[in-house]
């Protein structure tokens, strides 16, 4: 008897397992990951990108009934998931499943809480829903082993809306069959391309909210009878022949069910502690530590290296000269050469240094175009997103700090108090402290409540 297809085994898995058996470490964990999303989310509000999506999608849609998060807005089910996606992933400040190289929870969270509100889930159940799809997203990002990315593809959008799919089908109670059906569907509905490396546009905000609107689109016509495909990640041209192409031989299908159940991959999402890629990440924090630790002055640096590895060099330092003179805040979050300048002249990486007198510093920028980058020999990714920076000075110092697991990774995760700090920091950017605080008893204690409505109209702004 041949094995079940992926769609199969997955459906089963999200269908059948029961929120019960989920262990108490993964809901503690996944309960953080809600909290520092919300954060992310509340702090975007602030940004013009964020008034852009509204006003465009309010246009476009008009009123609903699904809370945008931070806002009074009200808008249909669909494309109040498409903002939220864009709110949690708008700083690029949000989760990442580092074997997968995915923001899961920019999509999943989007997705469950429209879903849920719609459905009067129980705060349990919507929880159990946000996990398994995680659970399926980052196996489905982990078979590409990193490929997607090589070949210009987004996997948060496009991997994304499978796991959407998965996880709005369980909450809408989708049967196994049915569940591969919105799979299916899903290979129809998934996107997102890499093109907005070369000129710092907005298209990646759009990649995650995008993915919750199809996946909720996909299960929808499942559960009502619409056929899709049940070969969405084997067939000829399947998710993986399709996008990977000539990087298919490297991936791995097994890995996109392993241990279902019983490894779970919710404890390896990293939490950013910087507001930009994961992969300037280790990088970042090198820079900061020789900071600090030798009170650099950046007119006595001569030259900066910065070891990375091989398979990021696309994305955050080609084209160099792009990257040593950002754009805008958005181009910045993706440059090795801004990212560990400013670091070595600041000493720290927040929001503040995506703010245009940051960007435009002309000192920053001086020392960007010493920076210069090599592939890591010692790179484990993607199981962790490695970095070292090497400093050379005028009086013939040779510098250097190494950061072999990126601060937030499953093996180094950020303590409960970081993450509470986090959420803090981000949410007073929008919110006063007193609803701060109640924003982060409620989705701590998402799984007590009966309807979770009881909490989703919480997030939304009373004026």
């Amino acid at each position: 008897m041949s094995p079940p297809l992926i769609s199969e085994a997955l459906a089963q898995f999200v269908s059948g397992y029961s929120a019960d058996r989920i262990p108490p470490p993964v809901i503690s964990r996944a309960k953080h990951l809600l909290l520092d999303a919300i954060g992310i989310a509340l702090a975007s509000t602030t940004y013009e990108f964020s008034r852009r999506a509204m006003m465009g999608i309010g246009d476009l849609a008009g009123a609903g009934d699904t809370v945008v998060i931070g806002t009074p807005l009200r808008l249909p089910m669909r494309d109040a998931a498409l903002i939220n996606g864009i709110l949690i992933h708008g700083l690029d400040f949000d989760d990442t499943h580092s074997g997968g190289v995915i923001h899961a929870t920019s999509s999943i969270l989007p997705t469950v809480l429209a879903v849920g509100a719609r459905s009067h889930s129980s705060g349990r159940d919507t929880l159990a829903a946000y996990v398994l799809g995680v659970e399926a997203a980052a196996r489905l990002g982990t078979v590409a082993k990193g490929g997607f990315h090589q070949v210009g593809f987004h996997p948060t959008g496009l991997v994304g809306a499978f796991a959407c799919a998965l996880a709005a089908g369980r909450l809408m109670g989708l049967d196994e069959k049915q569940l591969v059906m919105a799979q299916g569907l899903a290979l129809s509905v998934g996107s997102g391309s890499l093109e907005f490396l070369e000129d710092g546009a907005w298209n990646k905000r759009l990649h995650p909210g995008w993915a919750a609107n199809g996946g909720i689109t996909a299960a929808a016509l499942a559960r009502n009878g619409f056929r899709g495909t049940e070969r969405a990640y084997e067939g000829r041209f399947g998710l993986y022949a399709s996008y990977l192409q000539n990087r298919l031989a490297a991936a791995d299908l097994s890995l996109a069910t392993a241990g279902l159940g019983e490894v779970w991959e919710v404890l390896q999402v990293a939490l950013k502690p910087y507001p930009a890629c994961h992969f300037v990440h280790a990088c970042t924090e090198a820079a900061i530590a020789l900071a600090r630790d030798h009170e650099l002055d950046a007119g006595q640096i001569t030259r900066v290296r910065a070891l990375i590895p091989a398979e990021v060099v696309s994305t955050v330092c080609e084209p160099l000269q792009n990257k040593r003179r950002p754009a805008n805040s958005y181009d910045a979050q993706f440059s090795i050469p801004y990212a560990v300048a400013t670091a070595l002249r600041r000493a720290r990486f927040t929001l503040d240094e995506l703010e245009d007198e940051a960007i435009t510093d002309v000192e920053t920028l001086a020392l960007a175009d010493r920076v210069d980058y090599e592939i890591d020999p010692a790179s484990t990714f993607p199981r962790h997103y490695s970095g070292e920076v090497i400093v050379t000075t005028r009086d013939g110092r040779l510098l250097r700090h190494r950061e072999q697991i990126n601060l937030g990774n499953g093996e180094r995760p950020l303590g409960e108090a970081e993450i509470l700090e986090k959420f803090r920091s981000n949410a007073l950017r929008a919110i006063s402290q007193r609803q701060a605080h109640r924003i982060k008893d409620l989705l701590l204690s998402i799984d007590q409540f009966a309807d979770v409505n009881q909490l989703v109209d919480c997030l939304a702004a009373t004026q």
